[in-house]
């Protein structure tokens, strides 16, 4: 049961991705499609877990907080650029 709902989840997570890349592609200036890279962001996150409790590797949760991390830093590489320039 536990593995129907996460792979309903996963199924969810990847409609919100598709969503967002088209955001991404099609937003009509730089802060929107700033704001879609971060809602990407904090899309895959969940997906990469659930992918590591459905195959039973611990590894994508290392790669889920890697990409934590590094998300958070490009988020505010670009909203300090959209404010002042670097």
């Amino acid at each position: 049961m536990s593995d129907l709902l996460l792979k309903a989840a996963m199924g969810f997570g990847i409609a919100g991705t598709l969503l967002a890349v088209w955001r991404l592609l099609r937003g009509p200036d730089a802060p929107n499609r700033a704001v879609a890279l971060d809602v990407l962001t904090l899309i895959t996150m969940p997906l990469l877990v659930a992918l590591a409790l459905l195959a039973h590797r611990a590894v994508y949760l290392d790669v889920a907080l890697v990409y934590a991390v590094l998300g958070f830093l490009g988020v505010v590489s670009l909203a300090r650029y959209f404010e002042r320039g670097i």
